[in-house]
């Protein structure tokens, strides 16, 4: 139970002060990419020995097809995940309504609740097609460093940092994209609140990293074919 509840919390860190800096900064690239980087490298470092800190589905699932994670595990992950998150993004929302409201530059921000989204509400307008591709692409990316990152005991004492830079990068590509996901959880928590033109597209942002983290979890053992999985 505990490693549940250890997902549940490593998950609200990232989702409060990654999605919380995304508000606060108006979606300001640098800022959000590190928040959610450092997010995972505060988890990793606190409750990593407790649970391997996935915070995330889709890593579960990386985990879950490459015989490192039981079955029960990974459902009871997964739930953990998702009420971590929406924890997190209905605190935000109750903070919303705490804003003066003469900030208007923070409004629309704090409306979105950093949800991720395509067409208008990315960065560039990009579309549904363009959308799928980078969450796919950058989650087969993510899950990979994770799977090879924690294969061997040695790795432990810099896997946290590993990771953490390794989002904060996909953040610094693709927040103008697509808001960056690479994570079901932390995208579903915020769009249950920001409304239900935010909450109609989400499906993108379950489907394309679950896509990505199953495509890793097949090209895993091809690449690294003399590395053993737990």
């Amino acid at each position: 139970m505990n490693k549940y509840l250890a997902e549940c919390i490593g998950t609200f860190i990232l989702v409060f002060f990654g999605c919380g800096t995304a508000i606060v900064s108006g979606g300001s690239l640098v800022p959000t990419s590190l928040a959610f980087g450092l997010s995972i490298i505060a988890a990793a470092y606190s409750i990593g020995n407790i649970s391997g800190a996935h915070l995330n589905p889709a890593v579960s699932l990386g985990f879950y097809m490459t015989k490192r994670l039981s079955q029960a595990d990974f459902v009871g992950y997964v739930v953990a995940q998702v009420a971590g998150s929406v924890i997190a993004a209905l605190i935000l929302k109750i903070l919303s309504a705490t804003v003066d409201g003469d900030q208007d530059y923070l409004l629309d921000s704090f409306d979105a609740l950093g949800s991720n989204g395509f067409g208008e509400f990315s960065g560039c307008e990009m579309n549904l097609i363009g959308a799928l591709i980078v969450e796919i692409i950058t989650t087969l990316i993510f899950v990979l460093v994770i799977l090879q990152v924690t294969a061997k005991a040695e790795h432990a004492n810099i896997a946290g940092i590993v990771i953490g830079l390794t989002l904060t990068l996909i953040h610094l590509t693709t927040i103008n994209f697509t808001g960056t996901s690479v994570n079901p959880a932390r995208s579903l928590g915020p769009a249950l609140f920001a409304g239900f033109d935010h909450l109609k597209q989400v499906w993108v942002f379950i489907v394309g990293p679950l896509a990505g983290a199953a495509l890793a979890a097949l090209v895993y053992p091809i690449l690294f074919t003399n590395k053993t999985t737990k």
